[in-house]
């Protein structure tokens, strides 16, 4: 007990002594998963709504696929995309292993079937009446879309900062396509768990109520944005 009374203590310290290793590595976490969940968002919405707004066949297993792809492991999407990018890889010759583009890549295959479930689920809530006026009143279609979006923009939001929390806590994909280098591609998460095997403490206490401080920053926004969600509903 004493010992975790002490490193948090040194944590603090250590926090407001702002030192520079404990902020470059958050910079590196917050750098990969901002673009992570930029490039995902960018992907995951428009499909979210194509997917939403169409009826063809096997959309029920297409969305089943999609809700299976939710519970992937991070290590096995660390396989996968080691698998391809390795020197031995296709895309070997490119020579992303180990660097932030490894991680931002594995990092954007995890999120973006959560990002076009939960669009997926906000979009399908907006009531088919306002694609049909918007229609008749001689709307085009992208038009209609920026209707629609616009009414299910909280939803989304929340779909957003949902994968934002998913990806600036993962430790799987960073440790096995980053390498946890100093400086480059250690983040939060892998930091904290090279701190623990060496027995080093303060560091990853202080590197864990960062985290904890963005984590909790983030369900905040989502709960906004899923409390606004639902008091438009009603």
């Amino acid at each position: 007990m004493n010992l975790l009374l002490d490193s948090i203590q040194s944590a603090f310290l250590l926090l407001l002594a702002c030192d520079p290793e404990l902020f470059s590595i958050v910079g590196v976490s917050l750098k990969v998963s901002c673009i992570s969940t930029l490039i995902a968002s960018l992907v995951g919405i428009p499909v979210g709504f194509l997917i939403a707004h169409s009826n063809f066949y096997g959309k029920r297993l297409l969305l089943t696929f999609l809700n299976t792809l939710l519970a992937l492991p991070t290590v096995v999407i660390g396989l996968v995309v080691y698998s391809f990018i390795s020197r031995r890889g296709i895309l070997g010759p490119w020579e992303l292993l180990y660097t932030q583009k490894a991680i931002i890549i594995g990092q954007v295959i995890l999120i973006i079937p959560l990002v076009t479930s939960l669009c997926i689920a906000a979009i399908s809530k907006i009531d088919s009446r306002y694609r049909k006026t918007a229609l008749t009143l001689g709307a085009t279609h992208l038009q209609m879309a920026l209707v629609i979006l616009k009414e299910a923009r909280y939803g989304i939001g929340a779909a957003v900062i949902a994968a934002f929390g998913r990806v600036i806590a993962e430790v799987g994909i960073s440790m096995m396509l980053g390498g946890n280098a100093k400086g480059f591609t250690r983040t939060m998460t892998t930091a904290m768990a090279l701190e623990y095997d060496k027995g080093e403490f303060v560091l990853a206490v202080a590197l864990g109520l960062t985290l904890m401080t963005i984590a909790f920053g983030v369900n905040m926004l989502f709960h906004f944005f899923q409390g606004r969600t639902e008091v438009d509903a009603i």
